[in-house]
């Protein structure tokens, strides 16, 4: 991590807390990424309503498959919000060589099986060029033979635990030595609060015990001993975090301690407030999360919360003309759509930005 500050850094895996303002920081978006997408004419990208200059031009469809219900909603209705926007911008300045971009939305319903039926649905019958989508890795692993069979792309914007490689898919998130281990690294130092003891705690499918995985070996390679590691995970959809809060102060009293959490979509909401109800505070038993942002704590009571952690590869209060850019497109897009609860940009938004 660097010479860290307790409220944010920049490059990857950058950690902030959050403060009572909600008040963010960010980093730059990946340019030489962009550039490589901007000049492939084989990444469609361009709006919802298509200017003449293409209307003789057939356009060309892109599927998003972000699920619009259930567990993960809270997450990842914000990235198929991003994506309309980013279409649209790109359709007004006159779409992909005069061809309008036309997305085609389905909701797979945080439903792991039905992502791979959406995605058939996508390539084989709506014949889009791309798929931008999922979230959590099983999602993204259901769609996987899909994409093999059916020879298609997928542009993938979240975290994840990497340990795979596939033809078929462009990750445009973080894998664990750019986000989990350098935020884990700060939690270990001086700045960071020097923890000595580590609660894991995710919820229960495969990125967040590969993360754990690969943390506990890194833990290991530091001469932490097992005694000194908790692993717990939860399903989906948990919601009765009582008893979980109370092992985390058990097991903190034996030294310094950190949680680090993987808890993934609605999960976070009673995890965090539970956090409050039992009193647990950043300087006493710091939390860094890797699954949070704004969208997943708008509504809830943060004062108790201040000073805890994310730990991000992109935050919105990164001071550059592109930056700004990107964010009074997403405000204006946030208030010509009426849209709710979104208000600022994060990480995996910003990746679904820069895939399209």
């Amino acid at each position: 991590m660097g010479a860290a500050r307790p409220w944010g850094r920049t490059g990857r895996g950058q950690t902030k807390p959050w403060h009572a303002t909600c008040t963010t920081q960010r980093v730059a978006p990946h340019h030489n990424l962009w550039r490589n997408f901007q000049h492939g004419s084989s990444y469609r990208t361009s709006t919802l309503s298509f200017p003449a200059i293409a209307a003789s031009k057939k356009p060309i469809k892109v599927g998003i498959l972000h699920s619009l219900s259930g567990t993960m909603a809270i997450s990842e209705t914000a990235l198929k919000d991003v994506d309309l926007m980013t279409i649209a911008e790109i359709n007004a300045a006159g779409g992909v060589d005069g061809h309008m971009i036309e997305p085609v939305v389905v909701d797979p319903a945080s439903n792991w099986p039905l992502f791979a039926e959406k995605a058939r649905q996508l390539i084989s019958q709506d014949k889009v060029a791309a798929i931008f989508g999922c979230w959590t890795s099983v999602s993204r692993k259901s769609v996987l033979p899909v994409l093999d069979e059916l020879n298609g792309l997928l542009f993938y914007p979240v975290q994840f635990e990497g340990q795979e490689q596939n033809k078929h898919v462009v990750y445009t998130g973080a894998a664990p030595n750019q986000q989990a281990i350098p935020a884990t690294e700060y939690l270990m130092s001086k700045d960071g609060g020097g923890a000595k003891r580590f609660f894991l705690l995710g919820t229960d499918y495969v990125y967040p015990r590969t993360t754990n995985a690969i943390l506990r070996g890194f833990l290991h390679s530091k001469g932490v001993k097992d005694a000194d590691i908790a692993e717990v995970y939860t399903p989906f959809g948990f919601s009765n975090y009582q008893n979980i809060v109370a092992d985390i102060k058990k097991f903190a009293s034996a030294g310094p301690t950190c949680v680090i959490s993987t808890v993934n979509g609605d999960s976070n909401v009673p995890f965090y407030k539970e956090l409050g109800n039992q009193g647990i505070k950043a300087t006493d038993i710091p939390v860094v999360g890797f699954s949070i942002a704004e969208q997943e704590i708008a509504g809830m009571d943060i004062k108790p919360l201040v000073g805890q952690l994310t730990a991000w590869n992109y935050f919105e209060s990164l001071k550059n003309p592109r930056n700004a850019k990107f964010v009074k497109s997403w405000q204006d897009w946030v208030k010509k759509e009426k849209l709710k609860d979104y208000p600022v940009t994060d990480d995996p938004m910003e990746a679904s930005y820069i895939g399209i």
